[in-house]
């Protein structure tokens, strides 16, 4: 009788969502599965924005002590919620086929746009791309579950909230008035799956492989590399999305301030392996830019 794989998952209905595709995928090669819930500290504190509580795993953390503690097998997360450092021991054991990458506007109409408005997100970086295109518009806060946010969002007087795309099209909730944001820099690995295991479980590791999807490991890896040399984890406003397009890989990669006024960017595209390998090479383009001494300006004004 082969082993019974513990998948750890939180509880909300696209944490759900994302876990019983892991688990059907495994099934469909042969392996047994069953669903481990697990509440995430994220999901328990509402009241305060998410740079607050030291955002950096606030999603994964619980899962990843679960994982150490051998109360699950493997944990599956949005890849843009792991911290670019995986915890001592515990191994990335398959990235899924990504899904849209982008945001969305959801609205109530957008003749707003050219006048005042009030948009919500808890994202410093969607607030700070935001405001660096629409500066007279008021950010207010917006946190919880995909559900949550969305219901907050029809309830109070709003003109629009920001979503990442994924997310409402995994779980069928994209509203009726939508726009896709193109122009608005995602965060490193939107969009994508990770699913991870214990270094020495051999089986799990084994059992993962074929579902992870290569191209999506290529981009992912590529902006996590841009981010995690920056040093911002999830507490500054930082993007970057990779995408292979007909065998050319195109990046660009963004560090806003926090009221959007200071942007600085790269752009590159070119050859895979040559473009693949640039993570830390772009991030270092906009350290020249003066990316060290605004980065250290975002630390001071979030008090870390």
């Amino acid at each position: 009788m082969s082993k019974v794989i513990r998948i750890g998952t939180r509880d909300s209905e696209l944490a759900l969502w994302q876990a019983n595709t892991v688990k059907n995928k495994l099934e469909e090669f042969g392996c047994r599965c069953e669903l481990v819930s697990v509440k995430a500290t994220g999901d328990l504190i509402l009241d305060q924005p998410l740079y607050e509580l030291g955002i950096t795993g606030i999603f994964t953390k619980t899962l990843d002590i679960a994982l150490l503690k051998g109360e699950i097998d493997i944990a599956v997360h949005s890849m843009k919620d792991v911290p670019t450092s995986l915890p001592k021991g515990v191994v990335q054991g398959a990235i899924l086929k990504r899904g849209n990458p982008h945001d969305l506007l959801v609205h109530k109409g957008l003749d707003f746009l050219n006048a005042e408005g009030i948009v919500a997100t808890g994202s410093l970086r969607r607030r700070a791309q935001w405001l660096h295109r629409y500066p007279l518009h008021e950010i207010t806060e917006l946190r919880g579950n995909v559900n949550t946010r969305l219901e907050k969002f029809r309830t109070h007087n709003w003109d629009a909230a920001i979503f990442a795309a994924a997310g409402l099209e995994r779980i069928s909730l994209l509203p009726e008035q939508y726009s896709t944001l193109e122009w608005m820099i995602p965060a490193p690995a939107q969009g994508a799956m990770m699913v991870v295991t214990m270094e020495d479980n051999s089986y799990c590791r084994e059992a993962l492989g074929p579902l992870n999807d290569r191209e999506t490991e290529i981009c992912t890896t590529l902006e996590r590399e841009f981010l995690k040399t920056l040093e911002g984890g999830c507490t500054a406003p930082i993007g970057a999305l990779a995408l292979i397009e007909e065998e050319v890989m195109h990046f660009k990669g963004i560090l806003l301030s926090l009221d959007g006024r200071q942007k600085l960017e790269v752009q590159d595209h070119g050859n895979i392996e040559k473009v693949a390998h640039s993570g830390k090479t772009y991030a270092e383009e906009i350290q020249k830019q003066g990316g060290i001494k605004l980065m250290s300006e975002i630390k001071a004004q979030l008090g870390k």
